[in-house]
C-alpha cells in the first residue's frame, strides 16, 4: 500500500532538516549576534565601547547620516532574522539575508566613498570586511539552496 506522502510530488513533500542546517543556523545566529551587539553598543553610545575608540572614529560615527544608520540596522538585523528564520526552516530566510546584503552594500559603499579614520581603513579592517561579505554571501547561498531542495518552506 502506498502512503499519501509517497503519492505527493517531491516538491510538495516536507523534507526533514539535515544535520548541517542546525550547525549553520546556530553558528550564523552567534556570528550575527555580534553584529547586532556592535550596532546596539554604537547607537546607544555605550561608554565601555566608546572608550575603546579614537576621537577621529567617534567624530566619524557622529557625522554618519541617519539614513546610513538605517541601512546598517537593515544589515545586522536582517542577518539575525535570516539566522532565526533558517533555524525555523522558513523560506523567508532568503529575503532576510538578501535585505541584509543590501544593508551591507550600502553601508560599505558609504564607507568606501568617505574619508575614514586610519583605524577603519587598514589591512585588518579590509580582511574583516571581506570576511563579513563572505559569510553573508555563503549564508544567502545556503538558505537559497535549502529553499530550492524543499528544506525551507
Amino acid at each position: 500500500m502506498v502512503s499519501v506522502e509517497e503519492r505527493q510530488p517531491l516538491e510538495e513533500r516536507r523534507l526533514g532538516a539535515p544535520w548541517h542546517l542546525w550547525v549553520v543556523g546556530v553558528i550564523s545566529l552567534l556570528w550575527n549576534s555580534f553584529g547586532c551587539l556592535d550596532y546596539i553598543r554604537t547607537v546607544t553610545r555605550d561608554p565601555v565601547a566608546m572608550a575603546q575608540l579614537t576621537p577621529d572614529t567617534l567624530a566619524y560615527l557622529d557625522a554618519m547620516p541617519a539614513w546610513l544608520t538605517g541601512f546598517w540596522a537593515l544589515g545586522v538585523w536582517g542577518s539575525l532574522a535570516g539566522s532565526l528564520l533558517l533555524i525555523a526552516r522558513s523560506r523567508h530566510a532568503v529575503p532576510a539575508f538578501g535585505l541584509s546584503l543590501l544593508g551591507l552594500a550600502v553601508s560599505q559603499g558609504y564607507q568606501i566613498m568617505t574619508e575614514r579614520p586610519p583605524e577603519m581603513s587598514g589591512t585588518a579592517m579590509a580582511i574583516f570586511t571581506a570576511l563579513i561579505w563572505g559569510v553573508l554571501l555563503l549564508l544567502l547561498w545556503y538558505a537559497s539552496s535549502m529553499k530550492r531542495t524543499g528544506v525551507l518552506h
